[in-house]
Formats: C-alpha cells, structure tokens, sequence
C-alpha cells in the first residue's frame, strides 16, 4: 500500500484510538488474573491482536463484544503448554510473552515474530529470566528472538541494563507470580514512563512490591490478581502524529479521548510543540492544538523514543536548529529509526544531520519525493507529516504498516483536511 501526500491543512477533530501500551498491558495482566476482566474501549489494531493470540496461546479465555474485550483468566497457572507462538511485529508482545511464558509449568514454549521483530536484541532479558531460575534461550544464539522457555524463574536476585524499558516491565509484570521473592538491581534504564505505566497498573491490581527509585525493585512472589474492569484512554504517541501536523501546518485541530491525567510518556508531546511554539489548551472533551509557526530548540527524547519520527518531520517546518539528543534506543524499534528518518527525510530536501543519539534538522524547504516507509508504522505517519507541507507529491511505501498501531489513521487525516490517497 501506499499513502500519496500534497500539501494541506487540518481542521476539525479526531477521536485518538486507546492506548496501545496500556491495551497490551491489561490483556497481559487480565490473562493472569483470577476470573473475569473487562477491558474498555481497547485499541484494536495488529498489535494488541498479536498480544490477544499470545493470551489465549498461554491459555486464557478471550471474546469480543462491542468493541471491548472480555477475559477469563488463568490465576497465574500457565500450566502444559506447548507451543511456538507468533507475536508478528509487536516487541512489546514479544517482550511481555516472554516474561509470561516464564511462569509457565511444565512447558515448552517459543516465541517468534516477524523478521524486524527477531532483529530486536532481548538477551539482557532472557539472561535476567535464567538468573531467577528459567531455562531460557535466543534459539540463534545472537541475543534476539526467537526465545525458548522450558521452567519457570523462581524468585532470586538479577541485575538488569534496560537498554528497553520493556526488559524491566516484563520482569516486573512476571515476577509476581514466582514462588518466590525476586530483587532486581537495574544498572541501566532508558524509557522510564513506560516503567511508571507498569507500575500504575501494579498498584491498580494490588501487587505488592518495595522500590529504591528505578535502581532497586524488590517483588514479592506468591501474589494473585483478581480480575478487573478498566477503560484504555487515549494513545498520546498515536496523538503525537496529529499534534506535530496541526503544529506544523499551523493549523488548528481538537483531539479528543487523551486524558492529561494519565501516565503515558508521550503526553510530554504537548510541551514539546508548545515550547516551539504551537498554543495546546485542554478542552471539554480533549485537547486542543494550534500552529502558530514553529521554531527549533533541543529536546531531550530519552522518555519518549516512539515521538523521534515525528519531532524530526515538525522540525522540517521550524525555523532554526532542532535537536533531538540522547535517544539512542530509537536505532533498536521497528527500524533504525535515527538513520532512516535521515535518509527519507533527506531525499524531501531536509538539511538533517544524524548522532550517534539523535538528529539535528534545519529548518527545510521540503518537495515531494518518493519514500520508503520501511515497513514502520511511525516512520510512514512521520512522512505523512513531512507531505503535508512539502511542494508537490509525496508518495510513501509501506503504508499498510500502520495498522499496527493506528490502523484508521489516513481515514481520521482525511476526515481533518489531509491531501491523502492511499492507493493498494
């Protein structure tokens, strides 16, 4: 598929699909309750199907009725299975799965994806699961997937550098169910609002758990969940991509079903473009963005990677210098998204400029070209961006790509004044 993009303006408003961090993480959590959960106004998308099969793979009950998703869950005992399970393109499936399946008892289990997915380095992970007591293993040897569990961690000390945050939130989210008590020594963490969501969700569901800051984690084993009802707000890095492109065509748009009261990392989006310039206010029913001409500064994107395709379309727009520094964990997501941003953005004319970390984007004249998505669902969006301002057609492979995440995104851009085709 391919998304083909001229030069326009938004208006109106856009509904932002649920969260899919927190999607994930319920459909997770509810799986190793005890009885039923409901979860409310779910993202739908590729993604979270990916963690539904991993679920119901693991043995939990899972239906659909009216958009929400009902669960009967396994009180913790992922007993007998043998399977090789396919998260597709969802590391955060894969990084959560593997957690899980290192619970289960008397088990043979695999975890797999796509081929982005297996180039996704998950060996400080497997290697904290063996400290604990699993038998766990990178079948290739390279350190990603896929990944064999054959026993369960039972409690112990590990030490973890969560070059992802995901490495921690799958420790965090199995631990509670091992025997015994774990102690996780964390010498590196990058992403730490991702880790604060883990962290909502275990106090929401009463798990018990002491902390020093994010150095020091202490779970205590033995615990059980019971089931739950939650609603899933509004995706904040799905919202960056409508944000960024009322900011940048200095137009003016109303994003409705975020909560600012949430603990979703991206919402630091807003003070983003606000600080470059862009005029954001809460208002009945989400929030409002307005572009009023953008102008570059340094950002510090180590909490919110997902936002670096984005930023660096926006920065094209901006007058002035932009940084986008210490993100290095952008070059191990879908893609290498710090180089390929560089090179696509390039061939629309952008003055970029790639760090070992980041970029620095010059304010550019942007034209048309032909661009590959590279099969990332936010560097496809973040192209989209880049067309909205650039002279001539923009036309951008791999956009079916996006349903992993934000599956009606051209639809809800089109709805707000976007010049898209999609064209199969």
């Amino acid at each position: 598929m391919k998304y083909i993009v001229r030069k326009s303006k938004l208006s109106g408003s856009a509904d932002i699909p649920g969260s899919k961090s927190h999607t994930i993480r319920a459909l997770f959590f509810a799986a190793l309750a005890a009885g039923e959960s409901q979860i409310r106004q779910p993202l739908d998308s590729a993604d979270t199907s990916a963690a539904t099969s991993v679920c119901k793979s693991l043995g939990a009950g899972i239906s659909f009725s009216g958009g929400d998703i009902k669960v009967n869950g396994l009180d913790g005992a992922i007993k007998g299975v043998r399977a090789e399970i396919d998260t597709l393109n969802s590391g955060t499936s894969m990084s959560i799965g593997i957690g899980a399946a290192a619970i289960a008892k008397n088990s043979d289990i695999t975890l797999t994806g796509d081929a982005q997915v297996r180039k996704r380095p998950v060996g400080e992970l497997v290697s904290a699961l063996n400290n604990l007591g699993s038998d766990a293993a990178c079948v290739t040897g390279n350190n990603c997937p896929p990944v064999r569990i054959t026993s369960p961690i039972k409690g112990g000390k590990t030490a973890l550098r969560a070059f992802s945050s995901q490495y921690l939130t799958s420790l965090l989210m199995c631990a509670p169910f091992a025997d015994g008590d774990t102690e996780i020594e964390v010498v590196e963490l990058l992403e730490k609002p991702y880790v604060d969501m883990t962290l909502w969700w275990m106090n929401k569901l009463g798990l018990s758990f002491d902390r020093d800051g994010y150095a020091y984690f202490r779970i205590h084993g033995g615990q059980r969940v019971k089931g739950f009802t939650q609603r899933i707000p509004g995706d904040f890095s799905s919202a960056t991509f409508f944000a960024a492109g009322a900011a940048m065509t200095q137009s003016e748009i109303v994003l409705g079903g975020l909560d600012l009261s949430d603990v979703q990392g991206d919402k630091a989006v807003l003070s983003i473009l606000s600080a470059m310039g862009a005029e954001t206010l809460q208002v009945e029913g989400g929030v409002s963005i307005q572009g009023k001409g953008l102008k570059g500064a340094e950002f510090d994107l180590n909490d919110t990677p997902d936002a670096l395709p984005a930023l660096a379309a926006a920065a094209c727009a901006a007058d002035g210098t932009t940084r986008l520094v210490n993100v290095p964990q952008a070059r191990i997501k879908e893609t290498d998204r710090i180089a390929v941003m560089k090179s696509e953005l390039s061939k629309m004319g952008a003055d970029i400029q790639e760090l070992p970390d980041g970029l620095v984007i010059r304010g550019s004249a942007l034209k048309g070209a032909t661009v590959d998505g590279h099969s990332d669902h936010r560097v496809v969006m973040a192209l989209a961006l880049a067309g909205l301002v650039a002279e001539g057609e923009t036309i951008i492979s791999t956009a079916e790509s996006v349903a992993v995440t934000f599956p009606n995104f051209a639809d809800l851009m089109i709805k707000c004044g976007a010049d898209i085709t999609i064209e199969q």
